[in-house]
């Protein structure tokens, strides 16, 4: 066998791995009309206007049919979807193991409190039993997230929500494109927030974020709640019906968004094939393989989770990503992004010193809650990731391949 290359043996990839080259000319005229049409008409554009109704309408055929509300960013694409349940305040909403502080975060910023429920210890992803043990008679709401565009098991959570009368959100926000069992993720829960930031499978632009559902009295809710409580779908008001804040996209952004999904089967159909064909091969590799997915689920592959297997490796993880990346291969050792262990929530530094929400005398529920995350932190030490995109092919995906089973191989007990 060839030296690995972290021992001064050749590397597998000796080139950079593609670009997305996400942004193309399409976008590019796209713009430039919208400009054109502005200064011909000397009226600048704006936000709610034909392009961003246009977006809204384009996202939402893509769903398959329901209500989309363009907004300027992920984390407020939550906050917003949220914010259309319009829960009371100290309302107890379960949130995933492990997200971006962004999938937690907005939890607080509407007066409610978020309780952490561990992972399925085969996946970053929660899963029913663990929402199950969450549950008390402050819950009102279920966040799922669906992970490096791994589907969260779906069916049990939504079973388990209609017993306890509570909402799903669905954070679809590294899942664009994703299905569980013939359904597109997004749409199987009450509401779902999507990212539209220039990291993820389609853009808006540098920001931007959706919020989709298929009830139409969720949907005016939450368009309220998004343009400070302006009455969309209401007559008959004295003004704006309710507090909140300015969430909205603007007309630039959705330009490039309809541009952008006309694009996003490609990406994700060219994404899956890599995910795919490295699943395929690392199938029967003791050492290594493509993280477990909920069976009859269609990842978009965000980017590749890949689980090890301590028993079978004469190494420690970090010491195997070490030599996987020395062999040109992009990693990421850890994904440890467990929000109950952030400095944010242990000081609850939220609204000044005040421990606001948890230190109200309203909440009746425990102020200084601590989660146990065995699962959580279990799927955090035995999977790492690879990073991927649309423009990689078939010599990306034999590369990884090859350098995955030539550090396995080196490796194995």
């Amino acid at each position: 066998m060839a030296d690995l290359a972290i021992f001064g043996g050749p590397k597998v990839r000796t080139t950079p791995f593609p670009a997305r080259a996400l942004i193309g000319v399409e976008e590019k005229a796209a713009v430039e009309a919208l400009f054109d049409k502005a200064i011909e008409t000397g009226n600048a554009f704006g936000y709610n206007g034909p392009a961003e109704q246009q977006y809204e309408k384009d996202f939402a055929a893509y769903c398959g049919g329901g209500f989309a509300d363009a907004v300027n960013s992920g984390s407020n694409a939550l906050f917003c979807a949220l914010g259309a349940l319009d829960l009371d305040p100290f309302s107890e909403v379960i949130v995933p193991p492990i997200t971006d502080p962004g999938g937690v975060m907005p939890v607080v910023m509407i007066g409610c409190i978020p309780v952490f429920a561990d992972a399925d210890p085969r996946t970053y992803n929660t899963y029913a039993d663990a929402v199950a043990a969450r549950i008390t008679e402050r819950t009102r709401a279920i966040v799922v997230a669906h992970i490096s565009g791994d589907a969260v098991d779906m069916d049990p959570i939504m079973a388990l929500a209609a017993k306890h009368n509570l909402y799903v959100v669905e954070d679809c926000a590294q899942a664009h494109g994703t299905y569980y069992k013939g359904r597109l993720c997004g749409t199987i829960g009450h509401i779902s927030s999507f990212s539209t930031m220039f990291g993820k499978h389609h853009c808006t632009g540098g920001q931007g974020g959706v919020v989709f559902t298929k009830d139409e009295k969720l949907h005016f809710e939450g368009r309220r709640f998004a343009d400070r409580g302006k009455p969309f779908g209401l007559t008959g008001t004295n003004g704006n019906v309710r507090g909140a804040i300015n969430c909205n996209l603007n007309d630039l952004s959705a330009t490039i968004g309809s541009v952008q999904l006309t694009k996003l089967p490609g990406i994700v159909a060219r994404r899956r094939a890599v995910g795919e064909g490295v699943k395929a091969a690392m199938a029967n590799n003791p050492v290594v393989k493509v993280g477990w997915q909920v069976p009859d689920s269609s990842s978009c592959y965000w980017f590749l989770r890949m689980t090890v297997y301590p028993d079978a490796m004469k190494c420690e993880k970090a010491e195997f990503c070490k030599a996987l990346a020395a062999e040109g291969i992009p990693v990421t050792v850890s994904y440890r992004h467990i929000q109950c262990e952030a400095d944010w929530f242990i000081n609850q530094h939220v609204f000044g010193k005040t421990g606001y929400p948890w230190q109200c005398s309203d909440y009746k529920g425990p102020k200084h809650p601590k989660y146990d995350m065995p699962n959580a932190i279990f799927a955090a030490n035995t999977n790492f990731n690879i990073a991927i995109n649309e423009s990689y092919g078939e010599q990306e995906t034999k590369d990884i391949i090859d350098a995955l089973n030539k550090v396995s191989e080196y490796y194995a007990k």
